[in-house]
């Protein structure tokens, strides 16, 4: 799809204030777009009451400028945005569309969205923003709903059973997954329900059902059952295939989507022979279609679910080259720097909240030459640039892509590098030995902390770096002149048990470094 990138150049001043470089605190929204500015027919019923398109009252063109000035304010005091891609029909693009059932505001029940900051639903029939495929299946299941005796959840009584409608399409494959939230586990006629709603709607893939018992905000519970298909679909996003399951996270605009990633990739300017880490990696999106121009990926994501995902789809996609950790990013970046273990490129996705001080300090600390964020909070990526260039990088460029048409969210990406040492350069002159640079060539590589990741999810035991470094040692690879020396001086060294030295000799095997 052909790109429309609004430059502005000849623009005015941005209406929205600057982030100040020093402050380090809790991300805030600014410079919300005034909803009387060019309102008239907006061509939408609820517009107002649910709280979904604050700038649908706004030409698009002027959505884009509004957005482009809003970013470009931010970043100013770091660096230049290139521009804002926008999309060429802004509308429909939301392919993961949730509909709540309970009460309206006049105690009549309904479906449709909560209006803001409440659990009172706004009826919604038909939305600008959401898959129209989508919204037709939202309305026959609702039309379903009498005729099988179904009752809507009352969050006031507790009694009813349907309490959401979640609808996934795919994209490029056109998958459609079906999930009913309801209260207990037990749909009445389950089979001809789904038969009933497959007749008006036969491109349905699968249907599940989603179970939340709890009085709580959440949408989704902790059990599932598949009622038909195989509980999930495939979606395609740049060549490489991805499983969805009802809590997976996918964007929901994959065309924006593969255009935002498309320009992260291209910023961190990949040669092939990079080792690549995908902080906040979740189902490894990034890492996974950064591999084919990468030396090797490492993706660090604390979620257990989206860390198995991600393991799955680099099996299925035939990616040999990433490999995905469930462990805290800040904490492996830090542990990668002691170890004195390089990246190359970090790239970083955060949540709204942007990233924690915790987590810049331990990225300044493993100096990757470059880093690439991808924010959708201009406000946190602010404060967050202003802390990373106080620590020695330096914003090269950035551009917005246009995720969410008529709201006032926006994604970006940045690109940061590490800024060059001023100081003059000093000569070292080093003896190499080509053959053992020959050698050393067909080796893997692996962290002392990917050796230990992979220990415990195959055993389920904890090895230190002590032991790791004999065995490395036994097995004539390098680890440094201090690597068995005691931490006190009269202290015994103690020797790797075999059992855990078989272990680590294992993951030595697994990552290449010596043969079996």
């Amino acid at each position: 799809m052909r790109q429309k990138v609004e430059t502005g150049k000849k623009r005015k001043k941005a209406a929205v204030p600057q982030a100040k470089p020093a402050a380090y605190k809790r991300g805030e929204r600014k410079g919300k777009p005034n909803p009387q500015a060019d309102e008239g027919q907006v061509g939408c019923p609820v517009y107002k009451k649910c709280g979904g398109c604050q700038l649908l009252h706004m030409d698009y063109q002027k959505q884009l400028k509004w957005k482009r000035n809003r970013v470009s304010g931010l970043l100013k005091p770091y660096g230049r945005l290139e521009g804002i891609i926008g999309m060429e029909n802004p509308e429909h693009y939301r392919h993961k569309v949730h509909a709540a059932f309970g009460k309206d505001g006049r105690g009549n029940f309904a479906s449709g969205t909560y209006k803001e900051s409440s659990h009172v639903v706004v009826p919604v029939k038909s939305c600008l923003l959401e898959n129209e495929k989508a919204d037709a299946i939202i309305r026959d299941i609702g039309g379903l709903l009498k005729s099988f005796k179904i009752k809507i959840y009352d969050e006031r009584t507790g009694f009813g059973l349907l309490r959401h409608v979640l609808i996934r399409v795919g994209y490029r494959t056109g998958q459609i997954m079906v999930v009913l939230v309801l209260r207990s586990p037990i749909l009445p006629s389950k089979n001809n329900f789904v038969k009933a709603l497959r007749e008006k709607h036969p491109e349905i893939t699968t249907v599940v059902v989603n179970v939340n018992d709890k009085v709580t905000s959440m949408v989704l519970g902790e059990k599932e059952q598949v009622i038909y298909g195989p509980g999930y679909i495939e979606d395609e996003l740049c060549g490489i295939t991805f499983k969805i399951s009802p809590r997976s996270f996918y964007q929901v605009n994959p065309i924006q989507a593969e255009i935002l990633y498309q320009k992260a990739i291209e910023y961190a300017g990949l040669s092939g022979r990079e080792t690549v880490l995908d902080a906040y990696c979740g189902t490894g999106t990034i890492g996974m279609i950064a591999a084919s121009k990468a030396g090797r990926v490492i993706g660090a994501e604390l979620n257990r679910e989206a860390v198995r995902d991600a393991i799955a789809g680099a099996r299925q996609n035939q990616i040999p080259n990433a490999r995905f950790y469930q462990t805290d990013a800040g904490d492996f970046m830090e542990a990668v720097a002691e170890e004195g273990e390089r990246v190359d490129v970090v790239f970083t996705d955060p949540p709204r909240t942007g990233c924690s001080e915790k987590f810049l300090s331990s990225l300044v600390k493993l100096r990757p030459d470059k880093v690439v964020y991808v924010s959708c909070n201009p406000e946190t990526l602010a404060r967050d640039l202003g802390f990373l260039c106080e620590k020695g990088y330096g914003m090269k460029k950035g551009i917005a892509v246009d995720m969410f048409p008529f709201t006032d969210d926006i994604e970006t990406c940045v690109l940061l590098s590490r800024k060059k040492s001023s100081g003059k350069s000093t000569k070292i002159e080093i003896e190499i030995d080509l053959d053992e640079a020959d050698r050393r060539e067909c080796i893997g590589t692996a962290t002392y902390q990917e050796i230990k990741n992979y220990i415990w999810e195959h055993y389920q035991t904890k090895v230190s770096h002590l032991y790791i470094a004999q065995i490395k040692k036994k097995c004539g690879l390098d680890v440094g002149e201090n690597f068995n020396k005691p931490k006190t001086e009269g202290n015994k060294v103690p020797n790797c048990p075999p059992e855990k030295e078989r272990m680590i000799r294992e993951a030595l095997e697994y990552f290449g470094m010596i043969k079996r």
